[in-house]
């Protein structure tokens, strides 16, 4: 008879001090199921100020590295020492994974310029983590409760996306994309579909040549191998087709292509959830929202979906025995 699944002991890092993490943390706690063990990591003082009512903190662990400067602290704010201070709260919590004291990781929104200005030239967490933990290919995938997007290329201007598509990076993320599907979601026989770049997926080479000179002769590779690969097909035939239910997921050649329609579908109960890392990693799909920072108007929806699908694919993880160990970490 197998042994119960164990809880799941999940990190949440606050993200940017200065953004609406912090508030949509207090208020997400209050609302998610009370089946996993939470520990948040970030300054407790800070999480103090920015909860408009009482949080559902509670029994839960706080890490409080206290690493922002109560003094001339203020919400809405783009500053290196703000940058600095969300970047510890994930090295202070890939040190937990490598314990074994936390089995996934959520992750508050951070600023890409305030990391910048404190020196750490990423483009954001993604980056980071997987220089972190050493992972070979990665991929982000975006999801709501309508939609699967996998993206090819992430934070990039649209003007070098075409120079930036690469036949070895769209089969790293179909099969990345194909192995989460099967391990995290419990989808045995996975369909996906590949989008095509250029409008129409180029009329056979009148619109553009990527379809024809590379994702065409990246797909006759990738189907040797991997069943139910379908495309490419136009980008909104492709994305409604999998909004109706006849593909599990889809692969964006862009950032756009894939923010634009889940935003549209259900912005609420968008997640991002990184591919290839040895562990779990989702964070909710939006920013820092400088704007409303602090002024009890950020909703936590998002936050709770990346919470519960954190929670939902560390539990598949365990089911199918294939949690890994974690990462070696520089």
């Amino acid at each position: 008879m197998p042994r119960p699944i164990s809880k799941i002991k999940v990190g949440i890092t606050m993200g940017d001090p200065s953004g609406i993490g912090p508030e949509i943390i207090a208020l997400a706690l209050k609302k998610v199921r009370d089946n996993a063990r939470f520990v948040i990591i970030g300054d407790k003082r800070v999480f103090q100020k920015a909860k408009a009512r009482d949080s559902g903190l509670g029994k839960h662990k706080f890490i409080d590295l206290a690493n922002v400067n109560q003094r001339i602290f203020s919400f809405g704010r783009i500053k290196a020492e703000y940058g600095r201070a969300s970047i510890e709260y994930l090295g202070h919590a890939l040190e937990l994974i490598k314990d074994k004291e936390l089995d996934c990781l959520v992750t508050g929104p951070i600023s890409k310029e305030s990391i910048n200005k404190a020196g750490f030239k990423f483009p954001g967490h993604t980056e980071y983590l997987v220089r972190q933990t050493q992972s070979k290919n990665f991929a982000m995938m975006l999801l709501n409760n309508r939609l699967k997007i996998s993206l090819v290329t992430r934070h990039i201007p649209i003007a070098g996306v075409p120079c930036a598509l690469k036949k070895e990076d769209l089969c790293i993320t179909i099969r990345l994309t194909h192995q989460a599907l099967k391990n995290l979601f419990l989808i045995n026989r996975p369909r996906i579909v590949i989008c095509g770049l250029n409008p129409h997926a180029s009329d056979n080479g009148l619109i553009g040549g990527e379809e024809n000179e590379i994702i065409r002769p990246a797909l006759s590779i990738i189907r040797k191998s991997l069943p139910n690969i379908y495309g490419p097909l136009p980008a909104d035939i492709a994305i409604a087709r999998t909004v109706q239910g006849s593909y599990d997921c889809a692969i964006a050649m862009y950032h756009d292509q894939a923010l634009i329609p889940l935003k549209l579908t259900s912005a609420e109960s968008g997640v991002n959830i990184t591919l290839g890392l040895p562990f779990v990693r989702t964070s909710p799909l939006h920013g820092t929202a400088f704007d409303i920072a602090g002024k009890a108007l950020a909703s936590p929806d998002s936050l709770i979906a990346a919470i519960n699908l954190a929670i939902a694919c560390s539990m598949n993880l365990k089911f199918r025995g294939l949690m890994k160990k974690p990462a070696h970490l520089k």
